[in-house]
């Protein structure tokens, strides 16, 4: 089955569509399977999709999140999201959403053992972790044994940028995966989906959304949804390094002058830097400093200086 060109897989809409929709469930249960590695014998073979209609308005909005929340035959539940843009916060950001769906299982009245384990996978198409590793799991163990507190929490993390500066054949399921999500396309796609099924089938019902007019056109509007977010958030941290380094400008002018004065009281005055430094780091007003420094070069005697700094110093902590 050819490739969609042009798509991108990790628009969360189509995501959704094409893992988290009924047609998909045997894409969803390959990809999962290729995630958490159960042993032989061990693997999903059924899932139930926990899910919710979207309203169309909802896709224009920024801040929309579109995960696939799923529920195993034993009673696990496993929440798969896409975050495309980086907010610089993924890590609480991921917490806050396992503690949602773990905690959303119970209701007034329940008992705690009805809890079940909550798993998280999440996808990234920003690189979060330094080195080059594109696969993460987190469980919750014990520092020094490494034994395991409790299986009821798993994070998995997939950071898809690096897989794309891989320049050889899957060497597994899940490297597959991480491959389709790059977006490749073309003869190398077509080669990897036929040695996996569930590969296979997630570009059959990439076919299918990419067909409906309707679904193009939601599939757009999240596109502009994201492109709108990235660049408010790359306009916000443009905005904030510029305000850090006029700050920082400040500061560095501010402390020059704390320091000149020090040295003026010393070689005029004969005062130590270190006997007048604490009263004048406490003026931190580059206008009030600067006056100070005026009023000081008309200082005719140690008693008219101190004088200066000491009213400085009243007009800063006012």
């Amino acid at each position: 089955m050819p490739a969609i060109k042009g798509i991108n897989r990790i628009n969360d809409y189509a995501f959704k569509r094409i893992l988290g929709s009924e047609e998909g469930k045997e894409a969803l249960l390959g990809f999962l399977n290729a995630v958490l590695k159960f042993p032989p014998g061990k693997e999903l073979i059924s899932i139930e999709l926990i899910d919710r209609e979207l309203d169309p308005e909802y896709l224009l909005d920024r801040g929309a999140r579109l995960d696939i929340l799923a529920r195993a035959a034993d009673g696990t539940l496993i929440n798969i999201e896409v975050q495309v843009v980086n907010k610089y916060n993924i890590d609480q950001r991921i917490l806050y959403y396992w503690g949602r769906v773990y905690c959303g299982q119970l209701t007034s009245g329940d008992v705690f053992n009805k809890l079940k384990k909550t798993i998280s996978i999440v996808l990234l198409a920003f690189n979060w972790f330094k080195d080059i590793r594109y696969y993460r799991s987190f469980h919750l163990k014990d520092d020094e044994t490494g034994d395991i507190f409790t299986d009821l929490l798993e994070v998995h993390i997939l950071e898809i940028n690096k897989v794309k500066v891989i320049n050889r054949k899957p060497k597994d399921n899940l490297e597959a995966w991480m491959v389709y999500f790059s977006n490749l396309e073309g003869k190398e796609m077509e080669e990897i989906a036929m040695e996996n099924a569930a590969i296979r089938k997630a570009l059959t019902i990439e076919e299918m959304f990419w067909q409906s007019e309707k679904e193009r056109r939601f599939y757009e509007l999240r596109e502009k949804a994201i492109l709108e977010e990235r660049s408010a958030i790359v306009e916000a941290r443009a905005e904030g390094e510029t305000i850090g380094e006029a700050r920082g400008e400040a500061k560095g002018r501010v402390e020059k002058t704390q320091e000149a004065i020090c040295k003026f009281m010393s070689k005029r005055f004969g005062i130590a830097p270190g006997e007048i430094m604490p009263k004048v780091k406490q003026m931190t007003n580059l206008e009030i400093l600067d006056h100070v420094m005026e009023e000081l070069f008309a200082a005719n005697t140690v008693e008219e200086a101190q004088a200066i700094i000491h009213d400085g110093l009243g007009k800063s902590l006012q």
